[in-house]
Order: structure tokens, then sequence, then C-alpha cells
């Protein structure tokens, strides 16, 4: 992890230039720190109070080579190490986090992705159950249809039958009107 998070879920912004430390370890992009801790005086974190002046401190990121230097002039090299030992307790616990935070994200991720599977493969059986009945149909009307071109086909031949019979009977009914005429 190169840069450091806002603290704030629904921010989570990366810290560029300049952050709000509070003593509970956690850190704040100055934005969400100004609207954060003018409301209250706990870490919306974790619900640390914030009431000593040293409990919430802002920091820059990329301090300057002679700010590194005069910060920590004068200091007993113990104290250095316990303030070096802080710092990397402080990024391990928000590397820590981060990790917690992706991790939970992922799982969420997983389960949402489990639950759109399941709409997914109910969706396609009811689709493929629609398909069959669809399927089923169109057989039921390929056979009805197929049965109503036979009885039209034995209609159109009946037809003919009686067309002949009926040509038949006009030729007999012609040539015995002519007899009967003579």
């Amino acid at each position: 992890m190169d840069n450091l998070k806002c603290n704030r879920l629904t921010c989570r912004k990366a810290l560029a230039e300049k952050a709000v430390v509070v003593k509970g370890s956690h850190i704040f992009c100055v934005d969400c720190a100004n609207e954060l801790f003018n409301a209250s005086r706990l870490c919306p974190a974790c619900e640390t109070s914030l009431t000593e002046p040293d409990d919430v401190v802002v920091c820059s990121l990329h301090p300057s080579n002679d700010y590194k230097t005069s910060v920590l002039s004068g200091l007993n090299p113990t104290i250095i190490l316990e303030i070096c030992s802080r710092a990397m307790s402080f990024w391990q616990y928000q590397v820590h986090q981060e990790a917690s935070f992706q991790h939970a994200v992922y799982r969420n991720v997983n389960e949402k992705n489990a639950q759109l599977q399941k709409q997914l493969d109910n969706v396609i059986r009811e689709a493929n159950g629609e398909i069959n009945l669809m399927n089923n149909k169109i057989a039921e009307l390929e056979r009805d249809l197929e049965l109503e071109r036979r009885k039209l086909s034995g209609l159109q031949d009946s037809l003919k039958e009686r067309d002949k019979e009926y040509q038949k009977l006009k030729v007999l009914y012609s040539s015995r009107a002519i007899y009967m005429n003579e």
C-alpha cells in the first residue's frame, strides 16, 4: 500500500498532501475531518473520545527535509525509536485495516455475484421452460395443421369427384334435354 486512505467508509479517497490523524490510529482527509470533528469529538471509525489537544493532529504526508530534521533534532534516540515504532505500528494497522476492508469488499462482491448467478440460473430455467412449452405448442399446432391439410385434401378430392359426377349429370341432362326437344 503506497498511499493511506481516508478511514471514513463513505469517502475512502487516497490521501495526498495533508491528513488528520487521531489517537485511535485512524486517519482522515481534511474535508472529512472538518465535517466529522466539528459535529463531535469522537473518532467515527472506533468511537474513541478525542478530548486532548494531541488526540487530533493535522499532519503533512510529505514533509520537507528541513521539517524532518528539525522535528526530531534534540530528541533522545530512544524517543526517536519509540516514535518510529509507533509510526510503523500505525502503518501496519492501516495496512491490516485496508486488507480487511478489501477482503470485505471481495466477499460482498462474491456474495452479490452468487446471488446474481442464482437469479440468472432461475431466469434461464424459466426461459427454458417457456421455450419447451412453446415448442410443444408449436408441435401441437403443426400436428393440427397437418390434420387440417389432410381434411382439406380429402375435401378437395371429394369435391373433384362430385364435380365429375356433376359434369356427367350435366352432360346427361343436356343430352336428355336435346332428346326431349326432338
